[in-house]
């Protein structure tokens, strides 16, 4: 179970809140989030194969190969405690999935599951489908994000050996995490509060966008729109936001049973 912690003269248990990065990112995306989160929260990024110190595993490009590596780990993180989980952009779909994944499951339920920078899975945009494009058509989409550096303009450097690759396989994993969630063997709502943040200039998931995340719960829908444009994870905002929501959400459900399990409605 998670151990508590003393919080303003008070005990309370702590949280884990599981952070799901961008495509081609890993767990340094979320490097000042454990300060800015506040008490009683405790980030926890998770990597996907293929980055950070995972960067030598074979990379999954389908919601198959996700759940087979994420998916035991956050069961055992289900059972011994509260938790919820933040994904952006592409993490958002794979925060999604996992969510969904977990219910079918029986786990006991996130406190909520947040999502930013990423538009609901029955949307579409150029990026979505631009994993097999060329080059020439794919590197101008890339750049209207704002996420090419330099290096992208030498075709034989390592970026375009090593990064490129990447971005390329997390495309293709967010077409597939998308037409998942549009099969009702393996998508539709969840049954969770949803938190939605939006970057104010984000050219690929505009605030009015995003606000159709409505349809993928059940449960309450809360939308914010923060400063900034497609990557706003860099800054203390988004991190002191969820990690009040985790305080929150914790205050307003049921103390855990012997097994450190809730209901369903206790995480509403």
């Amino acid at each position: 179970m998670t151990s508590p912690t003393a919080v303003d003269g008070a005990v309370e248990q702590r949280i884990r809140l599981h952070c799901l990065a961008h495509a081609g990112a890993g767990a340094s995306s979320y490097r000042r989030w454990p300060a800015a989160a506040g008490p009683a929260v405790d980030v926890a990024a998770l990597p996907l194969p293929g980055r950070d110190s995972r960067r030598r595993e074979p990379r999954v490009t389908d919601r198959t190969g996700l759940l087979g590596d994420l998916l035991g780990p956050l069961l055992e993180t289900a059972r011994s405690g509260p938790y919820a989980l933040y994904g952006h952009s592409l993490g958002a779909l794979v925060a999604y999935t996992l969510t969904r994944a977990l219910a079918d499951k029986g786990a006991p339920p996130p406190l909520f599951l947040a999502v930013g920078a990423c538009l609901p899975p029955h949307a579409t945009a150029a990026l979505m489908s631009a994993a097999e494009a060329p080059d020439e058509q794919l590197l101008p989409l890339l750049g209207d994000l704002g996420s090419l550096p330099k290096a992208a303009a030498d075709p034989g450097g390592l970026w375009h050996r090593s990064v490129l690759p990447v971005l390329r396989d997390d495309l293709r994993l967010a077409k597939a995490l998308r037409r998942a969630a549009l099969d009702p063997a393996t998508g539709g709502p969840v049954n969770i509060p949803l938190l939605v943040f939006a970057g104010s200039d984000d050219p690929l998931a505009a605030p009015t966008a995003l606000q159709e995340w409505r349809q993928w719960t059940t449960g309450p829908t809360t939308m914010r729109t923060l400063t900034g444009n497609h990557f706003f994870t860099g800054d203390d905002t988004l991190p002191a936001l969820i990690g009040e929501a985790c305080r929150a959400h914790m205050s307003r459900t049921p103390a855990a049973g012997p097994a450190g399990t809730r209901t369903a409605d206790g995480a509403r």
